[in-house]
């Protein structure tokens, strides 16, 4: 099979022929259909960051992905060749405190599919049964690859009520584009947005935003609190950048008593008004990792299905397998003018 590998210390991958997996008792192997590039294979592919004190090279990497069963186990139960099925990367163990006590997205042994094993940046993939979402039918194929990201965002939005409430995310790429979208569902009003790329808020003004903000204007801050009414601040922030500004931003702008909502990871620690921005505004802080399994994908489900939610307007790229590097060139570019980057493999 053909499988975007990671050969070699260094930036660039490389397409080439390698053997279909062979699958445990316990695992599935399915014919990939779609996969869709994370920011978080980047730094794989351009090596740097987190990725060379992580990954342990050759592997085929790519954690968004969905795909049509092509053989299962022997252990495996309630599935049948030609199922359709996207894949939850977060690989839990199933017996630790947290897995026994309905936390498995935070296992304390948890394994990433494609980052601490092979992925699905290939035209078949082997994934524990346990981590495949398998679909009513076909209707959602041309979005499967995206509901691992979503559902970080259905997470981060809707973890709290929001209806009636005003929203601010912070950071417009797929994963605030997608937290813009599960905040209109979840009925937030006013849903004000923060990005910095002119591509990228016209995006957020598609998917829902009210009010889209650049950073850099003056009196941003001021602006949130006049948007978000007598409150003082928002009610909820969706940080979804890690960008230290935006943090700092978020902060000043929740209302007293208020929620912030912390997925996007920094690339250095913070310096935070601890006292001011936290303890004496009584304020909640949630950290998102990943999806809660299995209940935010029944929920996304939901959304979904009933058009509650619609991204295929995030997706403003679609790459066969064998032309990954124009897909990783947008991904990679300055002006980010780019959504979502899909790779149509199957």
């Amino acid at each position: 099979m053909l499988a975007l590998t990671k050969l070699k210390a260094g930036r660039g991958a490389v397409l080439k022929r390698v053997p279909i997996p062979r699958i445990a008792k316990d695992e599935l192997l399915l014919k990939v259909t779609r996969a869709s590039i994370c920011g978080s294979d980047l730094p794989i592919y351009n090596w740097n960051s987190w990725a060379p004190d992580r990954l342990t090279l050759p592997m085929t990497f790519g954690h968004e992905f969905c795909g049509v069963v092509a053989e299962m186990g022997s252990a495996t139960r309630d599935f049948k060749k030609g199922d359709f099925v996207s894949v939850e990367s977060h690989i839990y163990c199933g017996l630790c405190s947290q897995c026994r006590n309905g936390q498995r997205h935070v296992c304390r042994n948890l394994k990433i599919i494609g980052i601490d094993g092979p992925g699905g940046f290939a035209e078949y993939a082997r994934v524990p049964a346990r981590c495949a979402w398998k679909h009513k039918d076909m209707s959602l194929a041309g979005v499967g690859s995206l509901m691992e990201p979503l559902g970080n965002a259905v997470y981060a939005a809707l973890v709290e009520d929001l209806v009636g409430q005003s929203a601010l995310v912070l950071g417009c790429g797929p994963q605030g584009l997608f937290a813009i979208a599960s905040a209109k569902a979840g009925g937030a009003k006013p849903i004000i947005a923060v990005e910095i790329t002119p591509f990228r808020r016209k995006l957020a003004k598609k998917m829902g935003a009210d009010i889209v903000l650049d950073p850099r204007s003056k009196g941003v801050l001021e602006k949130i609190r006049k948007a978000a009414g007598e409150k003082g601040g928002v009610d909820a922030v969706l940080e979804m950048s890690g960008a230290p500004a935006a943090i700092e931003l978020g902060l000043k702008a929740v209302r007293s008593g208020g929620r912030v909502v912390a997925f996007g990871i920094p690339s250095k620690r913070l310096q935070i008004d601890w006292a001011n921005d936290i303890i004496f505004k009584g304020i909640r802080i949630y950290g998102i990792a990943g999806r809660e399994i299995f209940n935010t994908w029944s929920r996304m489900d939901a959304l979904l299905r009933s058009k509650a939610i619609r991204v295929e307007s995030v997706i403003t790229h679609r790459f066969s397998l064998k032309q990954f590097k124009k897909g990783f060139q947008v991904m990679n570019a300055k002006n980010k003018n780019c959504g979502k980057v899909v790779l149509e493999i199957g």
